[in-house]
């Protein structure tokens, strides 16, 4: 029961979940008089729980904005204790919230929230090359049916469209190519223009664009959504390290299939210039395939299926790091894949520069 005399509320009922809602509704129908000083009068209270005590401290915030005075008197001292915690993790909590109207500010805690993150980063790679390391010398480590199960997944079932796009990436290198070398009757070349094209740079990046957008979003969303319904945690609790099961293999079966999945996208690439060049172009598959050993030499195709394995490993970390990232519910994995992708692709296309430029000058 809720009084009010003379600007005095006095309160004779419990201030629990499972009465607050009576209450509120009593406290909705008092008529305050304009910016007086209220008092509420506690002392008739028996229990009060974290329900009650926000209540009334959401009262008391309403009634001070519109000019009230409030006093709070004869409350216990438990009762006093529990509305100056409310009280204090209130103005944390907007102290927290509070948006910063400095943007200087604002990009300082951006960047050391992205250093931060980049530290993160680096320390899952470290985990992870450690783990894999002792998988090297142990094998007994390894998750063999986890390890063929991403063969499948991450290999096998990628022939098709690694397969696709290598060959449409022939055939619009030829036909591109292939109309301007005609002009000046250096049809021939057309051979060298897909071969080290595809070879050396296009295959390794293309197939690597492919598998962090099908291969890395899986791997981001299946750690994800196993950290969203604590089976990472029951892992642990059974004594199951995530890295030995979630990780290894992943990051081992990608690093054994890239550099196939590479060759493979180099032949389909050839095909697809060849076909172009043969009905195009006017150079016979016997004139191709002549001149394919002369034009392209045994170091451009080592260079693209050297590059392979690094692409891997940096899609299958990136992949599995921001599937660990995921808090929350379903919301924040599919914002952790896409940010597993997208930073896949970009590190894939910063690693391929980086090796352009060494390879430049080591002179290869």
């Amino acid at each position: 029961m809720i009084e009010l005399n003379h600007q005095t509320v006095k309160y004779s009922s419990d201030w629990t979940l499972d009465t607050i809602h009576k209450v509120e509704q009593q406290l909705e129908q008092l008529s305050w008089a304009q910016k007086s000083t209220i008092t509420f009068e506690g002392s008739k209270i028996k229990k009060m729980d974290s329900a009650g005590a926000w209540l009334l401290f959401r009262t008391q915030q309403t009634l001070e904005k519109v000019g009230h005075a409030i006093i709070l008197q004869g409350f216990s001292a438990e009762h006093s204790d529990l509305l100056q915690m409310m009280n204090k993790y209130a103005a944390d909590y907007h102290q927290i919230v509070a948006p910063s109207s400095n943007i200087l500010e604002h990009i300082g805690r951006e960047t050391v929230k992205r250093f931060q993150k980049a530290i993160d980063f680096l320390a899952f790679v470290g985990e992870s090359f450690i783990v894999l390391l002792r998988a090297i010398f142990s094998p007994r480590r390894i998750r063999w049916q986890a390890l063929f199960s991403n063969f499948y997944s991450s290999g096998i079932a990628a022939l098709p469209i690694v397969g696709l796009l290598a060959f449409l990436m022939g055939v619009v290198l030829a036909y591109q190519g292939g109309s301007q070398l005609s002009t000046y009757g250096a049809n021939i070349f057309i051979v060298d223009l897909v071969g080290i094209t595809l070879l050396r740079e296009l295959s390794p990046l293309l197939t690597a664009i492919v598998v962090a957008g099908r291969s890395g979003s899986a791997y981001a969303a299946q750690i994800g959504t196993m950290k969203v319904t604590d089976e990472i945690d029951a892992l642990r609790t059974l004594g199951i390290a995530p890295m030995d099961l979630l990780v290894l293999p992943k990051l081992l079966a990608l690093i054994i299939l890239m550099p196939l999945l590479c060759a493979f996208s180099d032949i389909m690439g050839i095909l697809g210039g060849m076909l172009i060049a043969n009905l195009a172009f006017d150079v016979s598959i016997i004139d191709f395939l002549d001149r394919f050993p002369q034009a392209v030499s045994l170091s451009n195709y080592l260079i693209g299926i050297g590059k392979a394995p690094v692409f891997a490993a940096v899609i299958a970390l990136v992949g599995c790091y921001q599937g660990f990232q995921v808090q929350g519910g379903a919301d924040s994995v599919g914002k952790q894949v896409t940010i597993s992708v997208v930073q896949g692709i970009f590190l894939v296309i910063i690693v391929d520069a980086v090796f352009s430029v060494l390879f430049n000058w080591l002179g290869i």
